[in-house]
């Protein structure tokens, strides 16, 4: 990902999803977001960050700031609730869901462009895909949870995008980045 530094302990990890599964039980229960200080300066860091939700193995939402707007720590607050009860592809998430619930969070380095696609690495960049006001986003794990290569990686970051598929062929902007992936089944 980056300087071995920037990754964050187990302790930090399973802290921050801790604070994802507070942030929607709260949210759920009492219909406003969590609110809470943290001192740790790693996780007060501006960083990006999505929040994966699974309930029973099947994807239940997923969303996320790519660029470092907020402190980390309030990021997977707010992403947390978001995914929980905003991705448009779901119905909100139910209390009753709740025991079934996996959190996976994706912690991520700051994008950069890449001049051609045969510079990303499956497996190892999410990308983001743009060309005027349509614009993509795949996490670095979504290719190997499908078993896609580099081809239909790129196609379906075009029609995430809302781009034809092979647009990538004739000119997008395509920017990669790292991700540091981890979920409550590794910490349970």
């Amino acid at each position: 990902m980056a300087e071995k530094s920037e990754y964050l302990t187990e302790e930090e990890k399973k802290y921050l999803l801790q604070l994802a599964r507070r942030s929607i039980v709260h949210f759920l229960k009492n219909h406003r977001m969590l609110e809470e200080e943290v001192e740790n300066p790693r996780l007060r860091h501006k960083q990006g960050a999505f929040v994966t939700l699974k309930v029973n193995g099947e994807l239940r939402g997923c969303i996320g700031y790519p660029l470092p707007y907020k402190p980390l720590y309030q990021t997977i607050i707010e992403m947390a609730v978001a995914a929980a009860t905003e991705d448009y592809r779901f119905p909100p998430l139910r209390q009753e869901e709740l025991n079934d619930l996996r959190i996976e969070i994706s912690v991520l380095t700051l994008p950069r462009k890449v001049n051609k696609p045969e510079e990303v690495v499956v497996g190892r960049h999410g990308i983001i895909v743009s060309k005027g006001f349509n614009k993509g986003l795949l996490l670095p794990q979504v290719p190997l949870e499908y078993g896609w290569d580099l081809e239909t990686y790129l196609n379906h970051g075009c029609l995430k995008a809302g781009l034809p598929a092979d647009e990538w062929r004739r000119g997008v902007n395509l920017e990669v980045f790292e991700a540091q992936v981890f979920s409550e089944e590794e910490t349970d």
